[in-house]
């Protein structure tokens, strides 16, 4: 009995953890998803850099270095801030690696405000508007 206990806590707690995100997401007016104006299937240039359809390059010596990783581009996600945790409504513009280091590059919702952050610092929500 007190085992059954002990999972009905960690799930309820899991449930509790993931409710802020939820409520967040559905408070949100999303737009539609870019059909421009976004890197995906390739590392990012200066020419996307400088049309503002990319947040940062990967460049080594001066050549790209990053590859694109396997998330999709464009989707809708949450930038967490990890010292405050404040999330931030973001589209996902661009995805790429360096070794094991995994970034995405995102625009903020309303604004022009371009930003890129380690995978792990955000919450992707898929392609379908949240709801």
């Amino acid at each position: 009995m007190i085992k059954r206990t002990h999972h009905v806590r960690t799930l309820l707690l899991v449930a509790m953890a993931m409710a802020p995100t939820l409520a967040l997401a559905d408070t949100i007016t999303w737009p539609d998803l870019p059909t421009t104006c976004f890197v995906s299937g390739r590392s990012a240039t200066s020419v996307d850099i400088d049309s503002g359809c990319a947040a940062f390059t990967l460049n080594v010596q001066g050549k790209p270095a990053g590859s694109p990783i396997n998330v999709d581009v464009p989707q809708y996600a949450l930038h967490v801030d990890e010292a405050t945790g404040k999330e931030t409504p973001v589209i996902i513009i661009q995805a790429e690696e360096q070794g094991a280091t995994q970034i995405v590059g995102y625009q903020e919702l309303g604004s022009d405000q371009l930003g890129a952050a380690l995978l792990r610092e955000v919450k992707l929500l898929g392609t379908q508007k949240p709801s």
